[in-house]
């Protein structure tokens, strides 16, 4: 057997689809991934086009003017700006931050996020911290200084900010990251715990370490509200008692932030949004890599560019594969319990819409069995899917169509039911702007 039919049998793992698109062109799937620098991408010398970016502009050109405050400088100013809701605050304790030296369980940072953009305030620091998704690039990082002025300056980081945003974790792109750790009483993460990376797959006891979390989640007992003062055992601990959490006065004074909250179901869909971020930036770069690995070898050999050689096509479909899924929810935790918030996030989340005529979005939530009632991410709508590459856009609308129109019943999509099928793809015909024609 050829190593290439061995990859091929191996085809029904996601991961083993892109590690296999990787090696049918002759190169290991890390090798692959670590290339924000190299053509066609050019991270750090692209201009950013993200919503930081345009905020910026309309700074410079006098038709929007920060406002500066004693107490929490310009993060009230920003947040209103940007369209973030205070709602989505999130509040982490770990020492797992730019400003880490500023943050303790008494002091924590506070996470602010919409559909595309990331605030980090620390009180008493120096700066702002803001990741903001580049319909190409994806996440670029900025801060802006929290010293009052006339013209406030985002400033765009990359050395600093790529030694932990575009790792493995990140899927070796400019990313986001979402950890969570065991943390001692002072907030440092005990190494010797190790931690976890969250997202919508993780199981709730594996979530939230070094994060205060306010909600219900039952007999869902996660890492959240807990220090450790055992660091032989931190894995030990009983997460019971610190569940269910209503109120943080006993932990840390709330009024310096703009809510009193830390809220589960915000926790939630930030563990969701973050790695489909990422993983649509990791399809974008990977896919015009291929074609313009295609197009250079094409040339070299003396022919015209005019059709996507098989290789290409194969490692494409790989890549778009991964994202398929990652957008349908393959893989995700399922609740047993459901989960309650506590700062109105899920209301402002759902009434953002859009919907179709039987008064149904995909930004609707379950929160009982499930994150979302029908299993279809909402950043489908966003920019940064639509920037995809249009041979990438072709494929991911091909899968879809098969999978929501019940031609693929593989055992992968199974979590999908006919009614779940149905409404989905209702909803994206009446709503998603860009569908082919033969949706």
């Amino acid at each position: 057997m050829t190593p290439i039919t061995k990859i091929k049998k191996k085809l029904a793992d996601p991961a083993a689809i892109f590690i296999a698109a990787c090696l049918l062109a002759g190169a290991g799937a890390a090798t692959l991934q670590a290339f924000s620098e190299d053509d066609p991408i050019h991270y750090s010398k692209t201009t950013a086009h993200d919503p930081v970016a345009a905020l910026q502009d309309r700074i410079d050109r006098d038709q929007i003017h920060l406002t500066y405050e004693p107490q929490r400088g310009y993060l009230d100013s920003v947040l209103k700006s940007l369209k973030v809701p205070p709602s989505s605050q999130g509040l982490v304790f770990s020492k797992t931050s730019l400003q880490r030296e500023h943050i303790n369980p008494r002091k924590p940072r506070a996470l602010y996020f919409n559909d595309d953009t990331y605030v980090g305030y620390v009180r008493g620091a120096p700066f702002l911290e803001f990741a903001s998704i580049d319909p190409k690039l994806g996440a670029v990082f900025y801060t802006l200084n929290q010293d009052p002025t006339g013209k406030p300056k985002f400033n765009r980081q990359n050395y600093q900010c790529l030694q932990c945003h575009e790792a493995a974790a990140t899927e070796s792109v400019p990313g986001l990251l979402l950890r969570s750790v065991y943390p001692d009483m002072d907030g440092d993460a005990i190494q010797s715990g190790g931690s976890f990376i969250t997202t919508d797959q993780s199981p709730l006891k594996e979530r939230w370490g070094g994060w205060y979390v306010t909600g219900a989640t039952g007999a869902g007992h996660h890492m959240g509200n807990t220090r450790y003062d055992d660091e032989d055992r931190p894995d030990q601990t009983d997460f019971a008692s610190r569940a269910n959490l209503l109120d943080l006065s006993r932990y840390l004074k709330t009024s310096p932030y703009p809510r009193d909250t830390s809220d589960a179901v915000a926790l939630m869909v930030f563990a969701h949004q973050q790695r489909l971020h990422n993983l649509i930036t990791s399809t974008n770069y990977f896919v015009r890599t291929c074609l313009f690995d295609a197009d250079v070898q094409l040339k070299r050999a003396g022919a015209l560019p005019a059709k996507i050689h098989e290789t290409t096509e194969t490692r494409i479909n790989g890549a778009c594969e991964i994202l398929v899924r990652a957008i349908l929810f393959c893989g995700e935790f399922q609740l047993t319990e459901t989960i309650k918030g506590t700062s109105g996030f899920a209301e402002e989340f759902s009434a953002r819409g859009p919907r179709d005529g039987h008064g149904r979005s995909l930004r609707d939530l379950d929160l009982s069995h499930r994150l979302f009632k029908y299993p279809c991410s909402y950043l489908i709508y966003g920019e940064q899917f639509n920037a995809l590459p249009p041979e990438a856009l072709e494929c991911v609308y091909r899968r879809l169509s098969e999978i929501l129109s019940g031609k693929d019943q593989s055992q992968m999509f199974s979590h999908v039911s006919n009614d779940d099928r149905a409404a989905i793809l209702q909803i994206l015909r009446e709503t998603k702007k860009g569908l082919p024609k033969n949706w």
